[in-house]
């Protein structure tokens, strides 16, 4: 520090200001004066000059028997001291003194714009896993935090400005970091649920969660947490408790592995079978429809001779009836000879109409007959046999084989086998069926163009 003139009472004039590079309160005293060597680091010239830097705040404190009273003079300002701009100054400098004689004041320097980092380092402690809280693996830590002064006044209201060491106050805010880094690890595997082993894969939700309870930590020294870093988090892997729950962890994880795995061979088992037994019943709904299909056919195929058999059998019953026409009114049993002709005459009539539906059936028979030797047989229809789960199914014909194909039972890995055929063979190398596979439209070739509009 120094001097730029002599005021009228005699003495120096003080040229008030720090030239510190890194600080976070620093205490101005005159040039030559060990810190609270005497009073005189306190006695400030009226008229000196006080230069504050932009990021700076120059506290004055003034003891009085009602207690210390301050003025903030906020940078930037380069200017002497007068009452003007220190209105505690104003009221204690009286008259008596002439505005030339020294007063009594602490000054202090505070730094607003500098950041403060301070590292830290854990040593190896003890985390359970919470699954096997018996055994524990040691885990070390390390990392810095970053911050500084927002709030000055409410700093000065926590802290003692006269004594206050920066290294001190560093050692501890470290205190405070090293207890929450570990609480929060220790309690990481248990709130996040993974195990121990794992920790260093967390190290950022860890971090995260660190950093806010450090946030409100901080409020109670009236510095504000800028940044917090957890840089380094490890277990010891070759202590014995890493090395038997990584074992025991290891086996676990094995067991459970094997346990999901037959799990998903059993259900692979149950679906194939459940798929067998599904096309296993739809072949045989289809072979029943197969065959009623067939009786149907054959029933109204031969309807026409069932119906002249009913109407023949009908006649004979009528004509059986009227023969005993003969005896009618004939108490004695003897020959009535007008029942006789009522009978040969209805006998006649009846048997005219039955020559006649005879002669009708007759020709329907005929012509039907006709039409089926004059129609040419359809061509014998292609059977193949499937191979389902090693059993025989079939026989099918090209149409059922479709409606396979469509259900997804038959695919071109089924084996096929049909009359002609030395071995069973896959569906799809059997050239007859390479068409039930294709897709019903072709996809385009590489690069061809899109088709034009409709003229």
């Amino acid at each position: 520090m120094g001097f730029f003139g002599r005021g009228k009472g005699g003495g120096l004039m003080n040229v008030i200001r720090c030239d510190q590079e890194e600080y976070l309160v620093w205490k101005w005293r005159p040039l030559d004066q060990e810190l609270n060597s005497t009073t005189r680091e306190n006695s400030i010239r009226y008229g000196s000059s006080l230069r504050v830097k932009d990021g700076e705040v120059a506290v004055f404190v003034y003891k009085q028997k009602d207690g210390p009273c301050q003025d903030f003079i906020v940078g930037p300002y380069d200017d002497t001291i007068k009452t003007a701009n220190f209105p505690v100054l104003s009221s204690i400098v009286g008259l008596a003194f002439g505005g030339e004689s020294p007063f009594q004041a602490e000054i202090y320097f505070i730094n607003l714009a500098g950041v403060v980092q301070v590292k830290f380092g854990i040593p190896y402690f003890d985390v359970a896993d919470p699954r096997f809280l018996d055994f524990t693996v040691p885990v070390s830590a390390a990392g810095s935090i970053t911050f500084n002064i927002s709030d000055y006044k409410a700093f000065i209201k926590a802290h003692r400005l006269i004594d206050f060491n920066l290294e001190t106050f560093k050692t501890q805010i470290a205190d405070a970091v090293k207890r929450r880094v570990k609480g929060a690890i220790s309690n990481a595997p248990s709130d996040f649920g993974f195990p121990v082993v794992q920790i260093e894969r967390k190290i950022d939700e860890i971090s995260d969660r660190i950093q806010e309870k450090l946030k409100v930590d901080f409020e109670d020294f009236a510095i504000n947490l800028k940044r917090f870093d957890l840089s380094r988090m490890e277990a010891d892997k070759e202590s014995e408790g890493w090395q038997e729950l990584r074992k025991i962890t290891a086996g676990v994880q094995s067991d459970t592995i094997l346990a999901q795995s037959q799990v998903n061979i059993k259900n692979i088992k149950d679906m194939q079978a459940i798929n067998a037994e599904n096309m296993q019943e739809s072949l045989r709904i289809q072979r029943e429809e197969a065959q009623r299909a067939q009786r149907l056919q054959s029933e109204s195929t031969y309807i026409g001779a069932h119906a002249l058999d009913q109407q023949a059998a009908v006649l004979q019953t009528a004509a059986q009836n009227l023969g005993s026409m003969s005896s009618m009114g004939d108490g004695g049993g003897g020959m009535n000879p007008a029942g006789m002709m009522t009978g040969m005459m209805m006998g006649g009539a009846m048997g005219s109409q039955m020559a006649g539906m005879m002669n009708q059936m007759g020709n329907a028979m005929n012509g039907q007959f006709a039409n089926q030797m004059n129609t040419p047989p359809p061509p014998p229809g292609v059977q193949y046999m499937l191979s389902v789960n090693g059993q025989q199914a079939g026989p099918f014909n090209m149409q059922q084989l479709q409606q396979l194909v469509q259900q997804g039972q038959l695919t071109p890995q089924t084996y096929v086998w049909k009359q002609g055929m030395q071995n069973w063979e896959l569906a799809g190398n059997v050239a007859e069926l390479a068409p039930l596979f294709m897709p019903a439209t072709p996809p385009p070739p590489p690069g061809m163009p899109p088709m034009p509009p409709a003229q």
